[in-house]
């Protein structure tokens, strides 16, 4: 996680020093970033965007019923679900109760307590081979951090993370995240070739 973390910090402080280099004709600029001459953005920070912000990017259309199946259902049809959606994982709800989480169920979950070990889907219930509280279920709140929920993931070995107001209101993926930290830092990079170009004002 931290890798990544850096890996991305590197390549983002790269690109800010060729657009530097690129606009300023290799002049030396070491005070055009000071205190007293900043310029404050209307954008958020990187570590103040939240799994809030990365739902409402994804859209309504995303946050459908298809995200979920129950408790009671068979593999069969869960996986069916995902293949369908193109998706990696579906929250699972407890029986008859509205919006509340039992678990979740992922490729992974599938791959390894169904084919690897020989059972059948079809007569296979969803409850059997979910990850659960007991089997440590990691969620997130929609005002976790993005960056609070890079690291959960990846120091989880996770792609897929439920986010849980009291009720379930959707889910993230490492995608997601990785997504939302690329474009601030390709918004960041813009407003500061602009600040740069002295177009920002």
């Amino acid at each position: 996680m931290q890798g990544l973390i850096q890996g991305l910090r590197s390549c983002w402080q790269e690109r800010i020093k060729l657009a530097i280099l690129r606009n300023s004709g290799g002049h030396n600029r070491k005070n055009m970033f000071s205190r007293t001459g900043s310029v404050e953005t209307e954008e958020k920070g990187l570590e103040n965007i939240t799994v809030a912000d990365v739902l409402i990017t994804k859209g309504e259309e995303n946050v459908g019923s298809w995200l979920w199946c129950r408790v009671n259902d068979n593999v069969d049809d869960a996986m069916k679900n995902m293949a369908q959606h193109n998706i990696g994982s579906l929250v699972v709800l407890k029986p008859g109760d509205q919006l509340h989480i039992a678990g979740i169920i992922t490729e992974r979950d599938y791959l390894r307590k169904i084919i690897g070990q020989g059972r059948s889907p079809k007569y296979t219930r969803v409850g059997e081979i979910m990850t659960d509280e007991q089997n440590k279920l990691i969620t997130v709140k929609s005002d976790t951090s993005i960056l609070q929920a890079m690291q959960l993931m990846t120091d989880n070995h996770i792609r897929h993370v439920p986010v849980i107001d009291g009720r379930i209101v959707g889910m993230v993926s490492i995608v997601d995240v990785v997504r939302a930290v690329v474009e601030q830092q390709n918004g960041e990079l813009k407003r500061l070739n602009d600040f740069i170009k002295g177009e920002y004002y």
